[in-house]
């Protein structure tokens, strides 16, 4: 399994000087399969990265798109996606996990005339809404979903390849939410169970609180736990906060790799970044 990042930052793009080392496009993160099969997680600012690469590549295959949810920083790419504009291409999109999400994707409202200027029926591209399942076969792998603790609700999702290798990815999570959560810490140890890469959304500090409780982003501290917890062997951390630039991305990552170090950690953690490519 390969995976390749196209986008880290959360909540909003952010170009500029300061976030050229981590990148500021909004997420997006590329999968391929033990058998060349292509995923790929949330349709933010970096899946225009993605699809000039795809076009470049000449990548004929049909595509698999998991939407987390349909905040604007998950899907804003969408419209900028080369492939859709091939009338060859076959897009096949995940289920939202909400009635209210599942309709809206059902409508393609970003392509409504309003939000963008073509319309849903003049996209050349074959999308298909896949049909509510417990798990999909997708290539060789089979993917399972979860539901997550953020306002509107989101999904998080599991890979499992033929090959035994696994991924999860856990994006616009709370894992301490202020009233009831969707899920339990320790059912989200569970989903994520051994697996060789943990992508979660670390979007947060302690310092951070109690202004932004209840905004459906984690702490840092709170996503290591969560990593020790289900034994994962590598994590991610994701969904940067738009305020932090690359200088305080770095001092952050000192303190983990040291906080790591001293607690004598098995797992490793680093801090996403645009065009990192990891080979599972």
């Amino acid at each position: 399994m390969r995976v390749r990042f196209h986008g880290v930052r959360g909540s909003t793009p952010t170009p500029g000087a300061s976030t050229v080392r981590y990148g500021g496009n909004t997420s997006c993160v590329e999968v391929r399969l033990a058998d060349g099969s292509l995923l790929i997680f949330d349709a933010g600012t970096g899946i225009r990265e993605c699809g000039l690469s795809l076009l470049q590549e000449g990548f004929s295959g049909p595509i698999h798109l998991m939407l987390s949810h349909l905040h604007w920083d998950h899907v804003l790419g969408l419209p900028f996606f080369g492939p859709i504009w091939r009338k060859d291409t076959v897009l096949r999109v995940m289920p939202m996990l909400t009635e209210a999400q599942q309709q809206a994707a059902q409508a393609r409202t970003l392509f409504d005339g309003l939000h963008f200027p073509v319309r849903a029926e003049h996209v050349p591209a074959r999308i298909e809404l896949l049909p509510e399942a417990t798990s999909w076969r997708v290539g060789s792998a089979v993917v399972r979903r979860v539901p997550l603790n953020h306002p509107g609700g989101a999904q998080g999702f599991r890979v499992d390849d033929a090959d035994g290798r696994s991924l999860t990815y856990l994006t616009d999570n709370e894992l301490s939410p202020p009233t009831s959560p969707q899920i339990s810490l320790d059912a989200l140890a569970r989903f994520a169970e051994n697996v060789d890469l943990l992508i979660h959304d670390a979007q947060y500090i302690e310092e951070d609180f109690p202004l932004k409780k209840g905004w459906g982003h984690s702490t840092i501290g709170e996503v290591i736990e969560l990593g020790q917890l289900a034994s994962a062997r590598h994590l991610a951390l994701y969904h940067h906060e738009p305020t932090r630039d690359d200088d305080a991305l770095d001092a952050l990552d000192r303190e983990i790799q040291a906080s790591l170090r001293e607690q004598k950690s098995p797992m490793q953690a680093t801090m996403a970044r645009e065009g990192w490519v990891l080979d599972l």
